[in-house]
């Protein structure tokens, strides 16, 4: 298959180098660098240039906020034929995008990245197709993925953008809340060393990511979730109750087992 993908950052770079294998891969991005290190594939100089490529399947592997302009650039270049796609971890308004685009799409989440996985062994990591996608494509995805050991999982528009703010708003949250409250002070101890260590991981991801994801329509339940969890731990606290406390946590040993 004909596969151009626009964008070539981390997540783009590792599509383009492992479809390249079996697929006719190019690539785009405004820092022409990026493209040219990535062994295997051709690197287009225009957005324009795809209609001489004529790919079957375009993926916008570009950052959050550059989605909605990549497609609106690539989609008068591609042939109707081709089936437009995205790795967006926030999916938002894309399910009415492709309603009117007029394109066969298939959507999916590689619910991995450089901060924390390895990029190169994903035994235990795991990718979300929508439903919604052209099967036939979301087949394709499905297998590519299944061929690096990676757990696919299929759920609609909602329901992906409803788990994710429960799976990324939740830890993301705490772990902003966390780093709001350290200070210079060098403090000892492995529980503290680990949560700083996530915290950093947390932050070195791009801004417009993290708001992305804190902007996620169903974030603010989850938020008000941990205000209300936060506030029976304060009420706990300043009654020094053990009994309650002990029933505390025994709820909370349950539910992460």
């Amino acid at each position: 298959m004909k596969i151009a993908i626009m964008g070539a950052g981390k997540m783009g770079a590792w599509l383009a180098s492992h479809l390249s294998g079996e697929n006719e891969v190019a690539v785009f991005d405004r820092d022409a660098s990026k493209a040219g290190q990535i062994k295997g594939v051709m690197r287009l100089a225009a957005v324009s240039d795809m209609e001489g490529f004529s790919p079957g399947l375009f993926i916008n592997a570009v950052s959050l906020q550059n989605i909605q302009a990549a497609f609106d650039e690539a989609l008068p270049h591609l042939p109707k034929s081709c089936v437009i796609s995205d790795v967006a971890s926030v999916k938002g308004g894309l399910g009415k995008f492709y309603a009117k685009s007029g394109f066969a799409f298939a959507s999916v989440h590689p619910m991995f990245g450089p901060t924390f996985a390895n990029m190169e062994s994903l035994r235990e990591e795991n990718a979300i197709v929508i439903s919604e996608s052209d099967r036939k494509t979301a087949d394709f995805f499905t297998h590519f993925f299944a061929r690096l050991g990676v757990k696919v999982h299929e759920m609609s528009f909602e329901e992906h953008d409803q788990m994710m703010a429960y799976s990324l708003t939740t830890p993301f949250v705490s772990s902003l809340v966390f780093a709001s409250c350290v200070d210079k002070t060098a403090v000892p101890g492995a529980t503290f060393a680990r949560h700083m260590k996530i915290a950093k991981g947390v932050l070195s991801e791009d801004d417009h990511l993290l708001c992305e994801i804190l902007f996620n329509p169903k974030s603010i339940q989850q938020i008000d979730q941990i205000n209300s969890r936060l506030e029976l731990l304060k009420h706990i606290i300043k009654g020094r109750d053990y009994e309650e406390a002990r029933a505390f946590l025994g709820k909370l040993r349950k539910k992460i087992e």
